[in-house]
């Protein structure tokens, strides 16, 4: 029916492509998987156009690649320290990930993987566990005393450490919140705005000025999540890593 538009939160549907069933459990493949898929493949050709002549002088492309590699080397560099080389390549990856999906989500007519909070819990548990992971083989036993802070006397630890290490838990959860919840508002936002555009027609005129410097807003905090993310990330490393 004209002027009928689909309601704000119909994009974040999950729809099946290809229903498969694996023991009992749901593996269909579906818009999400697609658009993971189509992150991936993205970040892939990015990279590999980027580099693919290695050229002295860099050319667009090549140089695009480079300030992505050097920008996350710098975050790493700077919050987790010369240790955290060894961790780049997960770093970068993750940071790379969650950019592109940001990004491409905010094309008209796309699926935002990371406007799911299963999607970012996953991303958020993988970190967490990874780093502990880390944290636990570098240290040994010695990595518990990171929940009781250096120079606190010891009649403060039945306070302090129910209270660090409820703080550490709770990492991955407001990790993933973070992400998900901006990306899912932004959204929202922009398609209720787009919706009063089809609704008023030719008096659509002022929703769409309102929209414009809603998405160029939206793409600064599709960025700034995925750099939140990284940093958070690299930040918790370093944790691990020094135990402070």
């Amino acid at each position: 029916m004209s002027g009928t538009v689909a309601g704000p939160l119909e994009q974040f549907e999950i729809k099946k492509i290809i229903p498969l069933e694996v023991g009992g459990v749901d593996a269909s493949f579906t818009n999400s998987s697609l658009f993971m898929v189509v992150v991936i493949t993205a970040v892939t050709l990015f990279l590999m156009i980027g580099m693919r002549r290695g050229a002295l002088v860099p050319g667009r492309w090549q140089s695009m690649a480079e300030l992505s590699y050097e920008f996350v080397a710098g975050l790493v560099r700077e919050n987790v320290g010369r240790e955290g080389r060894a961790y780049f390549p997960f770093i970068f990856s993750l940071f790379m990930f969650i950019l592109f999906a940001n990004m491409i989500g905010l094309i008209p007519y796309t699926f935002t993987v990371t406007s799911h909070i299963i999607v970012t819990f996953a991303l958020a548990a993988l970190v967490f566990v990874g780093v502990t992971i880390v944290a636990i083989a570098k240290h040994g036993l010695k990595f518990f005393t990171y929940f009781m802070p250096n120079g606190a006397p010891m009649y403060m630890a039945p306070l302090l450490i129910p209270i660090e290490l409820i703080s550490y838990l709770t990492r991955p959860v407001t990790l993933s919140l973070r992400l998900f919840a901006n990306m899912m508002a932004g959204h929202t936002m922009l398609k209720v705005f787009a919706g009063f555009v089809v609704l008023l027609g030719a008096f659509g005129v002022a929703p769409m000025a309102i929209i414009i410097p809603l998405y160029i807003l939206e793409t600064l905090v599709a960025f700034l999540q995925a750099y939140v993310f990284t940093v958070l990330t690299c930040l918790y490393l370093h944790d691990a890593i020094h135990l402070h």
